[in-house]
């Protein structure tokens, strides 16, 4: 927490940050660009190549060697190494982010709902939700530590410009700086200060993460060759 700058003046109030807008299903408002990757890769696998894919990925969620498996399963398909690599990541980050929330809140309706806007074949959805919510579901322990492992989450953040009028070094500084608080989900609260420059900074690395965000999305690795 930064500690208060005297001879500070307001310059604005705080404001509300919003979240993006678009869908609101279990895997938040921005999809994960390799579940989306996934997603299109599925449509061109076989029934049969899923499911070793999907019993590769609960072994890796219950923290199980899976080295030979995906091996073997690179050996008897037309499956490249990078193809399996972004179809197992895809799978993992959808299950984890599903397994984290608790059934008595998240409705099997909801998830299957969320699989079909991204358009996975239905029989794969059947899958994913037995795995999900039936006997498929991973063992207590390996569901626990995913549980564990997940950290607190924004649950409000706020935000004002204050400007240093003077300092002890200077009598007439007028330097803006920003004020920034966030409210977490585990009830704790942080307020710190953030010069321009440095936000500034974030800015720009922000937008340089969505850019290669994007860029990759776009790469021929992430795509299913015929």
């Amino acid at each position: 927490m930064a500690a208060a700058v005297a001879g500070k003046a307001a310059g604005a109030a705080y404001g509300h940050g919003e979240g993006g807008g678009g869908r609101g299903g279990f895997l938040g408002p921005r999809v994960p660009p390799e579940v989306e990757a996934m997603a299109r890769g599925v449509q061109d696998v076989g029934k049969e190549t899923f499911r070793r894919l999907l019993r590769v990925t609960v072994n890796a969620l219950e923290g199980k060697d899976c080295k030979e498996s995906v091996k073997l399963i690179a050996e008897s398909t037309n499956l490249s190494e990078e193809q399996l690599a972004f179809l197992i990541s895809g799978m993992y980050t959808l299950l984890r982010e599903a397994l984290r929330l608790p059934l008595s809140t998240f409705k099997q309706e909801v998830f299957k709902e969320d699989l079909k806007e991204l358009r996975i074949p239905e029989d794969f959805i059947v899958d994913f939700s037995s795995i999900v919510f039936g006997n498929r579901r991973p063992a207590s322990e390996g569901a626990a530590r995913i549980q564990g492992s997940r950290l607190p989450t924004v649950q409000d953040f706020k935000w004002r410009v204050d400007v240093a009028i003077s300092t002890s070094s200077l009598a007439r500084a007028l330097q803006p700086s920003i004020l920034m608080m966030m409210k977490l989900s585990d009830g704790t609260a942080h307020r710190f200060e953030v010069p321009v420059a440095k936000f500034q900074e974030l800015r720009y690395n922000v937008a340089l993460i969505l850019k290669e965000m994007n860029d990759l999305e776009k790469r021929s690795i992430l795509k299913i060759q015929d």
